[in-house]
């Protein structure tokens, strides 16, 4: 271990923003002990602030200021199509599904997704419960190994320590408060979260047209890039570029099937807080994509039309524009859309294991120590994934994000436009859309681009519910 070259300042700012976050843990720990309900969805009480801003930050990760904005700055500007699917995206999630989740959610006494697609006295529900859990454990291995690498990123370069160290510090404390506090303790930090990640949104944007020389000198280098680059449809034209818009459009789409997006949405405490928690979300989240956008430009205007971008590009940014204060801003807002992803799944993670598939059951009287117990065991897997099975981050979090829209989007689709599937419907569903993601993902992708990886699992999960005949009697 190495001081020298160590910028105290920035430690000891960092530090400071991490031993916030514990503390926040430990106040909440007051309030999660009381039963499961409240350890994971706070009681179902959330405000419009906190519900849109914790979604918002939850949605993000380190995929929107890492992987996103590395992909924009490589692929040029036919890669914002995928801004407006990601925002029509959140208002679905918050205006259509919500108020069929919230309603059901409070009558049935549902505290997860799963709960929502195995509803009724089915024999086919256990394995519904069984198989939904085992793919949200399987996917969440993925996108939380891609949290941490970032955080390892991110914290190695402030602290005199390794990669290792970095990743285990920053799973350490995230573990910490999650694991203290649960769904409390999740909401109000990522509710702060978010709002460091809309700061350094909209500061660093601002800091990159510096370091391009202002309009005229973003306009200069991206007009010596290729034809491709600065062209809506990349190097598509005719129906090849209309399945580059689908493709890339029907990325957000995969909100509608995340079990821990719509954790927020159940946990709204009125149709009132889930309208305007909605309006918060879509807000942040345009402001946010625009602001990363915008970074992804200016970064390619800097370095050429040959130039490939990293996806630590944030850095070099705030470096170059402010040295010892916006890579600090720069860092703490990676840290934030890190934990603020990483402890939401963490916490649906351990619900499905504890809740979905039983485990709390064998302990009744004990359920929120089993569920913490859960965290710990899924947050030592995930670090092993990170350090053993190294990958980038956009595609560990694309295909996490491909794959349990498609497994649990359709099914909770037609539930809520009032179709009632068949257990077996709902159960085959999920299989053909896991699988055929994971297909794609393996054997056929080429890209966030490709129509067919996004669409194809989803029309066959789709085809299935709607195909078998519906359920008769009242919808559970």
């Amino acid at each position: 271990m190495s001081f020298k070259g160590v910028d105290w300042t920035a430690a000891a700012a960092l530090a400071g923003y991490m031993a916030l976050l514990l503390g926040i843990g430990f106040w909440a720990a007051r309030r999660a002990t009381a039963s499961q309900e409240e350890f994971l969805l706070g009681g179902r009480a959330l405000g419009p602030l906190v519900a849109g801003l914790a979604y918002a930050a939850t949605s993000s990760s380190a995929w929107v200021l890492l992987g996103f904005t590395a992909f924009v700055a490589n692929a040029g500007l036919s890669a914002l199509w995928m801004v407006p699917g990601i925002l029509a995206g959140y208002a679905l999630v918050w205006l259509w599904l919500g108020p069929h989740l919230g309603e059901a959610s409070r009558r049935e006494g549902y505290l997860t997704a799963i709960d929502f697609l195995a509803g009724g006295s089915s024999p086919l529900r256990a394995a519904i419960r069984i198989t939904g859990a085992l793919m949200i454990l399987f996917c969440f291995s993925f996108y939380v190994a891609a949290q941490f690498d970032g955080a390892g990123a991110a914290l190695s370069g402030v602290f005199p320590i390794g990669k290792t160290a970095a990743v285990l510090l920053g799973a350490g404390v995230i573990l910490a408060y999650t694991f203290l506090g649960g769904f409390w303790a999740v909401a109000l930090t990522d509710t702060l979260q978010g709002l460091a990640i809309l700061f350094i949104a909209l500061a660093l944007p601002v800091a990159a047209f510096g370091t391009v020389g202002g309009w005229s000198g973003l306009a200069a280098g991206l007009s010596a890039q290729t034809e491709a680059f600065t062209s809506p449809f990349g190097a598509h034209a005719g129906w090849s570029a209309v399945g580059l818009v689908i493709g890339l459009g029907a990325t957000g789409f995969g909100a509608l099937g995340q079990p821990h997006l719509v954790t927020w949405v159940m946990a709204a405490r009125d149709p009132k807080a889930r309208v305007v928690g909605a309006a918060i979300a879509v807000g942040w989240g345009a402001l946010v994509y625009s602001g990363m956008a915008v970074i992804a430009l200016a970064a390619r205007a800097a370095a050429g039309p040959e130039a490939t971008v990293a996806e630590g590009v944030i850095f070099d940014i705030a470096r170059q524009a402010a040295p010892g204060f916006l890579p600090v801003l720069a860092t703490a807002a990676i840290l934030s859309a890190i934990m603020s992803t990483v402890d939401a799944q963490l916490l649906v993670a351990s619900a499905a294991a504890s809740h979905d598939l039983g485990l709390s059951k064998l302990a009744p009287h004990r359920a929120v120590v089993v569920t913490r117990g859960v965290i710990v065991a899924l947050c030592a897997a995930a670090v092993a994934v990170t350090l053993l099975l190294p990958a980038s981050i956009f595609s560990r979090v694309l295909f996490a994000w491909t794959a349990l829209g498609a497994a649990f989007g359709p099914s909770l689709v037609a539930i809520c436009v009032g179709r009632r599937p068949q257990p077996a419907a709902v159960l085959l569903a999920i299989f053909a859309g896991f699988a055929l993601a994971v297909w794609f993902n393996q054997f056929a992708s080429s890209g966030p681009g490709q129509w067919k990886e996004r669409i194809i699992p989803w029309l066959a999960g789709l085809l299935i519910v709607f195909a078998f005949p519906s359920r008769s009697g009242a919808r559970s």
